[in-house]
């Protein structure tokens, strides 16, 4: 049968013509007295009649044979778009792991903001004090150190559940891969964010720590 060849280097298979109509043949009409030529005729008209179902049947195998390959091409679709179902599926992780990690910037943000806020309100107040400015800056600086209190404590939440979702989504990734549902060549490196929030988290107990009982740099 012919085909032709798509966009992506397949044959492509080709609908069977439209068998042309032919009339089945008629039943001859013979002389019943010429036993012969009545045999003779009547073989010609089996001949006729084996001609046309041979024509019908050879159409029928075309037809059997295009939709073989129609079903053939449908699998092969199929098992493209699978494929690239399963590297969707293997990229979205990735999206996601990155979302995770812009949202503990955000955090990491945030925290950043309160903790050096309070830390400048805290130093701010207390050299005017020390410089005879204003008589106390008991509450400033206490205000202050609760601004860092509260950097530091959405610090550890952000922290703990961005360990917490990126295990679980580490744990789904590699039971989706052991079960050949996702394609997962590409690496899942370990979160730069997160690196960066517990250096944060670290200078923030510094911090506090200098605070409360002047000790360091930051005292």
């Amino acid at each position: 049968m012919s085909t032709a060849t798509d966009i992506d280097g397949n044959l492509d298979p080709v609908r069977p013509k439209k068998l042309k109509e032919e009339p089945v043949p008629p039943i001859p009409v013979v002389d019943e007295s010429k036993s012969d030529l009545a045999s003779t005729t009547y073989s010609h008209y089996r001949t006729g009649l084996s001609n046309h179902r041979t024509g019908l049947s050879e159409h029928r195998t075309q037809l059997s044979e295009y939709r073989t390959d129609l079903s053939t091409k449908r699998t092969r679709l199929s098992v493209n778009r699978t494929e690239m179902s399963m590297r969707r599926t293997g990229m979205s992780f990735q999206r996601t792991r990155m979302s995770a990690d812009r949202t503990m910037m955000s955090v990491i943000r945030t925290a950043l903001s309160l903790i050096s806020f309070g830390f400048t309100i805290f130093q701010f107040f207390g050299k005017m004090r020390e410089a005879e400015v204003i008589q106390s800056a008991h509450a400033a600086r206490n205000f202050g150190i609760t601004l860092v209190f509260i950097g530091i404590g959405l610090l550890l939440i952000g922290i703990v559940y961005h360990v917490q979702f990126m295990r679980g989504l580490r744990r789904t990734r590699t039971e989706m891969r052991a079960g050949t549902l996702i394609h997962g060549e590409s690496g899942f490196p370990v979160s730069f964010s997160l690196v960066t929030a517990l250096a944060l988290l670290a200078l923030g107990l510094f911090a506090v720590v200098s605070m409360m009982w002047r000790i360091g740099p930051m005292g």
